[in-house]
């Protein structure tokens, strides 16, 4: 299969309409749908149900779906990670470090400041980013090394350092009766009516149902959670973000939580190996 027919193909199934793919790719309307009938032909399937009035994808359509959004995404990102590379043996290049905001703050800070000490050293950007976004945005090549977080993020297909593992305590409003006790249990905490647990995003950016409010990013959470309106379970390093109207009460029940810089297997960036061996060494 070409990319380029991938290209067409999931324009059609997000849009489950051809006109409106064909607006979105900048195309004509026949040629698109003269190759979906080729690219079904030659993997001899139907990948898509269509009459006058509609477009409906079948099983089939909706397997390439997922498989052609992929493909797409490493062709994307090998392009990204070959631009950079370029770039960095030309001189023009450092490093791009993505890592969730407000989190492994601590660790960050003493990771940037032993790397920038050492003698080959290259221009660290960091990006921060909302909850669960610095795993796709390693993998899609717009980071060079990610921190993630086990078990809330993945890392298979990824190389990986464990750095430090923690244990977890519960944001609470100062002046909240569970605020007072030396530790919590989850149970305790999933049936508070008035503090109801907070809804992450899902991977698409919708939010799962539920009584909790949406937050996309620490800052967020820790106004939500002064306010009232909801409580967290967090690393303990959460502490050092706590101002005087919070408090972090142990959960020894919750999951630890490890934090591991992570990078592509394929990487051979000497600046990279170097980055990850002065956080291993921290």
């Amino acid at each position: 299969m070409e990319t380029r027919e991938l290209r067409y193909f999931v324009a059609v199934a997000e849009e489950l309409h051809f006109g409106r793919a064909a607006q979105r790719l900048g195309i004509a309307q026949p040629p698109l749908s003269r190759a979906i009938r080729q690219l079904e032909r030659r993997l001899g399937v139907t990948l898509l149900e269509r009459d006058s009035r509609s477009v409906a994808l079948t099983a089939a359509g909706s397997v390439l779906l997922r498989e052609g959004r992929a493909a797409l995404d490493a062709v994307a990102a090998a392009g990204r990670r070959t631009r950079r590379a370029g770039q960095a043996a030309d001189g023009g290049a450092g490093l791009v470090l993505t890592t969730k905001a407000g989190a492994s703050s601590e660790l960050l800070a003493k990771l940037l400041d032993a790397y920038a000490a050492e003698p080959d050293a290259v221009p660290v950007e960091v990006l921060l980013c909302g909850i669960g976004e610095q795993e796709r945005l390693l993998r899609d090549g717009r980071a060079d090394v990610a921190l993630l977080h086990l078990p809330f993020d993945s890392t298979t297909g990824l190389d990986s350092e464990e750095l430090v593992t923690e244990q977890q305590v519960a944001i609470l409003p100062a002046g909240h009766p569970l605020a007072r006790l030396p530790h919590l249990r989850t149970a305790d905490l999933e049936t508070l009516p008035d503090l109801p647990m907070p809804r992450w995003p899902r991977p698409d950016g919708s939010y799962p149902p539920g009584p909790g409010p949406g937050v996309r990013d620490p800052a967020q959470l820790l106004q939500l959670i002064a306010l009232g309106r909801t409580v967290a379970v967090l690393p303990e390093s959460a502490r050092s973000l706590l101002l005087a109207d919070l408090t972090a009460v142990p959960v020894p029940d919750a999951p630890a939580v490890t934090t591991v810089i992570a990078w592509p297997p394929h990487s051979r960036s000497r600046a990279l190996a170097a980055l990850v061996r002065t956080a291993t060494r921290l």
